[in-house]
């Protein structure tokens, strides 16, 4: 799986969790996002790993600055 394709499928579990339209491109973060408080983190990160069957550690998560790292993480965890 690539890097595109991880962003995409990012998009449809951006949306989910959101519930709006947000343009998943590598450099989106935290701060771009309104809804995305600690809570949302949570529930974002559990829905990227059961979209993806992965599995986080805590220091994995703790360590992504944007979503660009967060789908390079993705892409080394499915392979």
């Amino acid at each position: 799986m690539n890097n595109v394709e991880i962003l995409e499928k990012l998009g449809g579990v951006f949306h989910e969790v959101f519930d709006d339209t947000i343009d998943v491109k590598p450099e989106l973060t935290a701060k771009d996002v309104d809804e995305w408080d600690s809570l949302a983190h949570i529930r974002l990160m559990l829905s990227v790993e059961r979209a993806f069957q992965i599995k986080f550690s805590a220091s994995e998560i703790g360590k992504l600055k944007n979503v660009g790292e967060l789908a390079e993480l993705i892409g080394r965890k499915v392979q």
